[in-house]
């Protein structure tokens, strides 16, 4: 009977792993988006992380309401740094999609890692 239950919290313990990797850990996309930068802040209660907005170029030719901005978290102090710099320059930003976001990691589930340009 211990065996039994020992091999079904070890095939449990296994499920959770494999789902927090999955869902919060490999990047479900990555891309570039540009757009004029609004905003980069150092913000949060326990877990201070950079977060940002880029208002995309472009139009949009939906009938519908959408927004046209893209927010997104910093992981790297050096990039973050880099942007607070050019708040209201057209900007280029690489980025990883994530499926849920961490706290630690920032509050959204867009994290640019790189800036591509800045002009």
């Amino acid at each position: 009977m211990k065996k039994v239950l020992g091999i079904v919290v070890a095939a449990i313990v296994l499920v959770g792993i494999v789902w927090f990797y999955f869902r919060y850990e490999r990047p479900f996309g990555e891309g570039v988006k540009a757009g004029t930068l609004n905003y980069v802040v150092y913000k949060g209660y326990l877990w201070k992380t950079y977060e940002g907005e880029v208002i995309l170029a472009g139009f949009q030719n939906k009938p519908t309401l959408q927004s046209n901005e893209f927010t997104f978290s910093i992981e790297n102090e050096a990039v973050a740094k880099k942007l607070e710099l050019a708040s209201g320059k057209e900007v280029q930003l690489h980025y990883h999609e994530y499926l849920g976001a961490l706290p630690w990691r920032g509050v959204s589930k867009f994290v640019v890692d790189s800036v591509v340009s800045i002009r």
